[in-house]
């Protein structure tokens, strides 16, 4: 059996859904390997090769894919430009896939096979003031139209597949949860080699630690004004490691104007290995957003041994469980600088927490989303045996 996925988020530096395509496609070929995996994307978009270090896209080298697992770029001509319109479904019907998945929020309209589709979060349609207008008011528009066209729709969550049903309108039966994982290079570094990668970047002493994209839903704001308070009474660095998204000046600004501004580093983007190092090594891990889908950073950092300070909204509940992590009011700035300062000032706590945290990581893995993945292809390849695939 030949199945699709939609390559696209491969086509760009690796950030959330390119991660989640990517690992799930190499644990589904794992997991399947009877079947035949295609990463789909239109030749307007440059080769996609895959460095053999971490599985970056990159420009040159091979790429540790398993024997049933290709890259698929399609020379669609005009028609790549009107790609899920016309360009896709033609080529799945050439090329007679048995199921096509768009890991992006995307699928064809009109298919000649199955289509599952991925939702991570609905942000456009519940927090649409923290995402770029232009983009929250396309997933507004086209996100309803997808999700009823799919054959059956996955979400990162329980949390998400509720907010699906309800905003989308979707039969509960009709989506089905299946939790990310954190990458098996996240797991404790020794404190003298996480040593070297700190001398680099410049960070020394005790540390809190804040990884993701720079955008107004990370609520990163908040952390810096609990930050200033904890700072005052102890010599204490805030490292933010993530690329830069939108109104990333509103942070910027805020930082300026904090008495506490020179202690406050932003790293830009950082290699897993590095990532890997300032979480093995940090004080503690603090997540304030205020809206997620999954919420990967924090797992990844408890996978390392952090202990994680989480903002108490439903998909980090889910996801973190009742022990994994210290949770406060996403908007409670006095209420996060309480949480800080019991960890910095309780070392066993800190122990509790990290090992609290690294237990419920291990609960997730890449190989159980494939297999439940696997089982969502089954259902829907049986409801959408009324397709025609001549």
């Amino acid at each position: 059996m030949l199945i699709g996925l939609d390559a696209i988020p491969l086509t760009e530096p690796l950030s959330g859904v390119g991660r989640y395509t990517l690992e799930l496609a190499r644990a589904l070929a794992a997991a399947s390997p009877a079947d035949d995996f295609e990463l789909v994307y239109p030749a307007r978009y440059p080769p996609i090769t895959i460095a053999e270090d971490d599985g970056e896209p990159a420009g040159g080298g091979g790429g540790s894919f398993p024997p049933n697992l290709k890259l698929a770029r399609v020379r669609a001509g005009l028609l790549g430009r009107r790609w899920w319109l016309v360009g896709l479904p033609r080529q799945l019907k050439r090329r007679r896939r048995a199921l096509f998945h768009g890991t992006n929020y995307e699928v064809p309209l009109r298919a000649a096979c199955p289509t599952v589709l991925t939702v991570h979060d609905l942000s456009a349609f519940t927090h649409g003031e923290t995402q770029l207008p232009r983009r929250a008011r396309r997933l507004r528009r086209r996100l309803p139209l997808m999700a009823r066209a799919a054959t059956h729709v996955i979400t990162p969550t329980e949390a998400v597949r509720r907010e699906a049903c309800e905003i989308l309108k979707l039969d509960a039966a009709k989506v089905t949860a299946v939790h990310e994982a954190p990458r098996a290079v996240f797991r404790p570094l020794a404190r003298e080699r996480a040593a070297g990668v700190l001398r680099r970047l410049g960070v020394a002493g005790d540390f809190l630690l804040a990884v993701g994209t720079i955008e107004p839903r990370k609520n990163l704001t908040t952390l810096v004004a609990a930050f200033e308070r904890v700072a005052l009474s102890r010599p204490l660095t805030l490292v933010v490691a993530g690329r830069e998204g939108w109104l990333v000046e509103t942070l910027r600004a805020r930082v300026e104007s904090s008495p506490a501004r020179e202690r406050v580093r932003f790293t830009g983007h950082l290699p897993d290995e590095t990532l890997r190092a300032l979480y093995s090594s940090c004080l503690a891990f603090v997540y304030p957003s205020l809206y997620e889908g999954f919420g990967l950073p924090p797992l990844e950092a408890a996978a390392c041994g952090a202990a994680v300070v989480a903002s108490r909204i439903p998909p980090l509940e889910e996801t973190l469980g009742e022990r994994g992590a210290l949770l406060f009011d996403a908007d409670d700035a006095d209420g996060l600088a309480r949480a800080l300062h019991d960890l910095c000032d309780d070392e066993s706590l800190r122990g509790r927490l990290a090992l609290a945290g690294r237990q419920r990581a291990a609960e997730f893995t890449w190989e159980r989303a494939a297999r439940e993945t696997l089982a969502v292809y089954a259902r829907a390849l049986g409801a959408g045996s009324r397709v025609d695939v001549d």
